[in-house]
């Protein structure tokens, strides 16, 4: 009868570990403060996928609180508020991590972005050109 009944419950193991999902990401939504400690992004919903946006300078730009997206290649966006400007786009889930773009307002320029949770508190960021990538430690405030 032992013998038995460890065999039904390493079979019903095995079939539970089958009926587990793939991994999925761990949500990313909330509010994160940039690696440089000048900014909060407030990651959430935007229309079929998840987008961050600016929500509180930390820091305040050079041009003061109403500082404008200057640095944009396409001089038609150059007039609008980094304030409430998205800086990730395009989120999508993959597996356990996030993918989309991330907008550097610095330098300009989008990049191919790469997210993953890494704690409660930590949200590691990368940009990419090709297979060169630079990652950033996102924090909660």
């Amino acid at each position: 009868m032992k013998k038995l009944l460890t065999a039904t419950l390493a079979g019903a193991v095995a079939i539970a570990a089958l009926a587990v999902p793939a991994l999925a990401a761990d949500p990313i939504s909330g509010r994160w403060v940039t690696q440089e400690k000048n900014a909060i992004v407030t990651i959430g919903q935007c229309g079929s996928s998840v987008c961050g946006k600016i929500s509180k300078f930390l820091e305040t730009p050079p041009d003061g609180a109403n500082q404008r997206d200057v640095n944009n290649p396409d001089k038609n966006l150059r007039s609008r508020k980094l304030m409430g400007l998205p800086v990730l786009t395009d989120l999508r889930e993959d597996g356990d991590l996030w993918r989309g773009d991330i907008y550097d307002p610095e330098a300009g320029k989008t990049y191919r972005s790469v997210i993953r949770r890494k704690g409660a508190n930590r949200l590691e960021v990368k940009g990419c050109v090709g297979p060169f990538c630079q990652t950033q430690i996102w924090t909660r405030p």
